[in-house]
């Protein structure tokens, strides 16, 4: 009996010693947003990762590398790539809308509007995009820059017009059948209105 009670406390004794000597497995949260490129990941600003900008219609995000020609080289090699990235973005949102206008107006068809697309986002490039301004800006572990570069929606409807009324007089066919719902300055304007296609873009 006794012998029978020295092995089972020596087998309790056992399991106890080998909960004991074993190490917690520890449980790493990945960040929700990283730098590009970072060994290990590195949590980076939501902006990064595109996270939207309370007040800002639409932006985009630009990095440079590190470079020996300092911050102020690097700064506008950034946002140089950032306007690029915006304009693209714009000339998206541009096309959305005018497809938007056409669809609840009943003013084109779809060949017209690929046609007047095309005429429209022509116009749109980053030496265009008048009210761009630096947002926010990061190095990142690497020593890269990162800057967000960004337009309000006063910014965005005010391009959308003028991208709007130069194609209009460049391209006077094209316009044809919209022109004929309305004066070119207020159908710009009510284009340039379009609401839908921001959620639709941002949502996208």
């Amino acid at each position: 009996m006794s012998k029978i009670f020295y092995v089972c406390l020596s087998f309790f004794a056992l399991i106890g010693l080998t909960a004991c000597g074993s190490a917690p497995t520890k449980v790493v949260a990945t960040p929700e947003c990283t730098f590009p490129n970072s060994v290990p990941k590195e949590a980076a600003p939501g902006w990064i990762c595109d996270e939207p900008v309370p007040g800002i219609a639409v932006s985009a995000v630009g990095s440079a590398q590190k470079s020996k020609a300092g911050i102020a080289f690097m700064k506008q090699m950034a946002t140089a790539d950032a306007r690029v990235q915006l304009a693209q973005t714009v000339r998206i949102q541009v096309a959305n809308m005018i497809k938007q206008y056409a669809e609840t107006t009943g003013a084109a068809g779809q060949e017209t509007v690929d046609q007047v697309n095309s005429s429209v986002t022509k116009q749109i490039t980053n030496e265009s995009l008048v009210g761009t301004r630096i947002l926010k800006s990061t190095t990142g572990p690497d020593g890269a820059l990162y800057v967000l570069v960004g337009l309000d929606e006063e910014s965005v409807q005010k391009i959308t017009e003028a991208a709007i009324n130069t194609s209009m007089n460049n391209d006077r066919a094209a316009w044809q059948q919209f022109r004929a719902q309305k004066g070119q300055e207020e159908l710009a304007a009510e284009i340039a209105k379009q609401k839908g296609a921001f959620e639709q873009q941002k949502a996208e």
